[in-house]
């Protein structure tokens, strides 16, 4: 699964790729980024990328001697991409989604791309490759990446695939959410894909999970706005809702990411149940709680026509 995101804190080593023997355009003797280059560094969560591949540019005759063309890019992309393996050292199988970023020499972001690595075993390396896609006109040439974000979750919790319908015959996952003035939401979308209607009356019953999937304490869920932010639909009523095959129900998470007094707390997973004895999913929103210590959740309800 792949899809365009805000950039988020880089938290791994930066892989710089150079080649001898070639030249840059107006720098005699310099050196340009090489295709296919092995590459050694150490892992992210257990992510390691093992190459890169990079277009090189062509000399061309000139009166300079020196200038250069880069060679013609493959149709659909930039030519960029890094192959890259993932590793479960843990006791359960698991699901990655890692954000790799693709950046300048000064480390400018030209591209980023998600990348979701399903149901890795216990001692098992899944591999695989990221390529960057189409550049904007005029970009700088890519010549570095990283590792910049890993989330993994138990694979029995995971967010199905797009058009995946889970045993269940329900689809549960999140959106990319909002972000203003210190305020964060984030959307939980359900989705009936199976063949029974499907009842909800009230709320979608969280917990709160670490980096390390333990319970974290101290943080208070509110049903409602919570006087957080006002005309957000936080505080509509819940109503009992039956959801044919094929119809869809809406709920969300918000909560301010403020800082003051205290310890902040942050929240890297939610386990979500859509009801009382559901299947858990556990998601990744990123709760950056701040000191507010609290997290509204809303009501399931229908989505907008």
């Amino acid at each position: 699964m792949r899809k365009a995101t805000p950039l988020l804190p880089a938290l791994a080593a930066l892989l710089l790729l150079t080649a001898c023997g070639s030249e840059q355009a107006g720098a005699p003797g310099a050196t340009a980024p090489a295709s296919g280059t092995p590459v050694t560094a150490p892992p992210v969560d257990g992510v390691r990328i093992t190459s890169v591949t990079l277009p090189s540019p062509t000399p061309t005759p000139s009166s300079d001697r020196f200038s250069v063309h880069a060679e013609p890019l493959p149709t659909g992309g930039s030519g960029a991409s890094a192959t890259y393996e993932v590793t479960n050292s843990g006791t359960e199988a698991l699901t990655y989604t890692i954000l790799f970023v693709f950046t300048t020499d000064t480390g400018e972001v030209m591209a980023n791309s998600h990348e979701t690595v399903r149901r890795v075993r216990p001692g098992a390396t899944a591999r695989g490759t990221v390529r960057m896609g189409v550049p904007a006109p005029g970009a700088s040439p890519v010549t570095r990446v990283k590792v910049s974000r890993v989330t993994k979750v138990p694979a029995a919790e995971a967010p199905p695939a797009p058009g995946e319908c889970p045993p269940s015959g329900i689809r549960l996952t999140t959106d990319d959410g909002d972000a203003a003035m210190g305020l964060r939401v984030v959307g939980l979308h359900l989705e009936n894909c199976g063949k029974r209607a499907y009842s909800l009356d009230g709320y979608p019953l969280l917990e709160l999970l670490d980096a390390g999937l333990s319970p974290v304490h101290g943080v208070r869920i509110v049903h409602g706005s919570g006087g957080i932010s006002t005309g957000t639909g936080f505080d509509e009523p819940a109503r009992p809702l039956v959801l044919k095959p094929g119809e869809s129900a809406l709920s969300g998470l918000m909560w301010r990411n403020t800082t003051e007094s205290g310890t902040a707390v942050n929240v890297p997973y939610v386990r979500v149940r859509a009801r009382q004895g559901a299947d858990p999913v556990t998601v990744t929103p990123g709760l950056d709680l701040g000191t507010t210590g609290k997290l509204a959740v809303r009501a399931w309800t229908r989505p907008p026509k």
